[in-house]
């Protein structure tokens, strides 16, 4: 029998505390001058990476709580301009690392009591389209897989795959209307298959298997490219068909603006 809508939540709930442990792990022993160092996000240090989570893990808890105060802010914010998470990190740049990860730690714990009492049948606003709260769930926890990326790279870390990119490629693939919308394109109709060799062994695939759109590869690859964190030419994935390749081109799972994506390597020697 199909798991109900609360056993859904609870898992996925499991899986964000799990992938917050993770970078909980890297960030509390780090000395307080690594927490300046800059990150692959142009500007950004790993203390803007954690204010950037906190502060929209309480933008998060708002959206549950109190979904009009949600609109007002978020209105407020983009009618200041498209750059705001830049202007967001600048703004918190006076706390010190133990501030942030105190922050971070609260707001996240916050995040999750306020998710395990929501409704699954209520949509909850957000910067872009109004999602479930299992989708804003999974949004926040690929977030802060992604984000801890940028943390991970800057440090020189690697981090192990593990079963919970699944839900990143899922929303990567979710987002797909929303990354051409957001890019002013018609969003296309022929279907794709997305086929990726999944961390541990076996297969997760979307999409019809007859589909000559495709894109193939690891779990891993596909995560780091629907998140901006590579640019495709950097991963491994094998991407055949012209409107698969459009779509990879700007794919991004996360919400705003769109992304301006990461230079090649080559070009940044």
């Amino acid at each position: 029998m199909p798991a109900g809508p609360s056993a859904l939540l609870a898992s996925l709930l499991a899986d964000l505390v799990a992938e917050s442990a993770v970078l909980e792990a890297i960030l509390a022993p780090l000395p307080a001058p690594r927490w300046q160092l800059p990150t692959p996000a142009a500007g950004w240090t790993i203390a803007d990476q954690v204010s950037h989570l906190a502060y929209f893990d309480e933008a998060a808890a708002v959206s549950i709580a109190d979904p009009e105060r949600f609109r007002r802010d978020a209105a407020a914010l983009a009618e200041a301009g498209d750059d705001f998470p830049d202007r967001i990190a600048a703004g918190h740049r006076h706390l010190s690392p133990g501030e942030l990860l105190s922050w971070f730690i609260s707001a996240r714990r916050s995040l999750v009591d306020g998710y395990a009492g929501c409704d699954p049948a209520v949509r909850l606003p957000w910067y872009g389209p109004a999602m479930s709260s299992a989708s804003s769930i999974t949004a926040r926890l690929m977030e802060t897989w992604a984000h801890g990326q940028d943390i991970a790279d800057a440090l020189g870390l690697e981090r192990p795959a593990t079963s919970r990119l699944r839900h990143v490629a899922h929303i990567g693939i979710r987002a797909l209307p929303y990354s051409y919308t957001v890019n002013g394109l018609a969003v296309p109709t022929e279907p794709i298959l997305v086929d990726l060799a999944a961390p541990g062994g076996g297969r997760w695939a979307w999409g019809p298997a007859d589909a000559a759109d495709r894109v193939t590869g690891t779990a891993l690859d596909f995560c780091l490219a629907v998140t901006q964190r590579r640019h495709l030419s950097d991963t491994g994935l094998v991407v055949t068909g012209t409107t698969a390749r459009q779509w990879m081109a700007i794919a991004q799972a996360f919400a705003g603006p769109a992304g301006p994506g990461r230079p090649p390597v080559a070009a940044r020697r």
